[in-house]
């Protein structure tokens, strides 16, 4: 049984279609197609079955792609014994992130890595919370968040290690009237203007707590990817936004005030396929994230 053909079909079934496989893989879905037909006739059984317009997992197929988990999460804990034998974690770790949890994070994770044999390989992507877990197919971590627990909406199957808790407060200009005050309850907030994130994506959740606090619809005057361009909006008065605590660096004209009355914080979260977890390389960067937000909360 060749491990490669177990994990081609955990990727259709991850991924659905032909040519997300073959997108995801670097290879044409005909590539994909041939290498299906060299695994049936090796193992013997019909893997694949017409459906819709593509095609679906036979029974046998599911099986083994439910199995490939299994087998490459031990070949996993064979090859970690194997480098701590050797005396230190190697090899590439790739990582995307969201990029003010990253900004917050990896600039630490870089300094404690440096002088060891851990290849960092680093993207970065900003989602609904909901997407996150889907990247967990083609990168070892992704650092992710969510304001509604320690495990983000649809990662339930990944092994999820909480990295820190981050604040998330609130943005205003500094002459704004409530600028003056300490920290701000949802009640406060009733009538405002916002510079809002797509809906879907984890600070959209919190303005709707507010609402449901006030009572009142917040108007979104824009919604924006970019902490950092939300808040050159916010100086200029175009409206209040959340923004992390962490992340978000003093700006002449800008004020960051706590958020009340309502959960106003975001638990940023690494994921991992239990498979790519049991790489030592990828444990041992999961456990120096863990120091590095450890840092940030002390």
């Amino acid at each position: 049984m060749d491990v490669r053909h177990l994990e081609l079909l955990r990727e259709l079934r991850d991924r659905g279609t032909l040519a997300a496989v073959a997108a995801a893989t670097h290879r044409t879905p005909s590539a994909v197609s041939q290498q299906l037909r060299t695994a049936e006739r090796d193992l013997g059984v019909v893997l694949v079955e017409p459906f819709s317009r593509g095609v679906r997992l036979t029974s046998a197929g599911r099986i083994l792609a439910d199995g490939s988990e299994v087998v490459g999460t031990a070949l996993a804990e064979v090859r970690a014994r194997l480098d701590a034998s050797l005396g230190e974690p190697s090899g590439p770790v790739s990582i995307g992130t969201l990029p003010s949890a990253g900004e917050a994070l990896l600039p630490g994770l870089v300094e404690r890595l440096e002088g060891s044999a851990i290849e960092l390989r680093l993207d970065d992507f900003d989602l609904a919370e909901t997407d996150y877990a889907a990247r967990a197919m083609d990168v070892d971590l992704v650092i992710a968040h969510s304001v509604a627990g320690d495990v983000p909406h649809g990662a339930e199957g990944l092994i999820c290690t909480r990295l820190v808790g981050e604040p998330i407060d609130v943005a205003l200009p500094s002459t704004h009237p409530l600028a003056d005050r300490d920290q701000i309850h949802a009640d406060d907030l009733a009538g405002t203007v916002w510079i809002g994130v797509p809906e879907g994506y984890p600070f959209d959740t919190i303005l709707t707590a507010v609402e449901n606090v006030t009572g009142e619809r917040l108007e979104r005057r824009v919604r924006l990817r970019d902490n950092h361009l939300v808040e050159a909006l916010v100086a200029t008065g175009v409206g209040l936004a959340l923004l992390p605590r962490y992340t978000t660096r003093p700006r002449p004209g800008v004020v960051l005030r706590p958020l009340e009355g309502v959960r106003a914080v975001r638990s940023i979260v690494a994921l991992s396929r239990p498979d790519r977890q049991a790489r030592l390389a990828v444990r041992t960067v999961v456990e120096h994230l863990v120091a590095v937000g450890g840092g940030l909360e002390s």
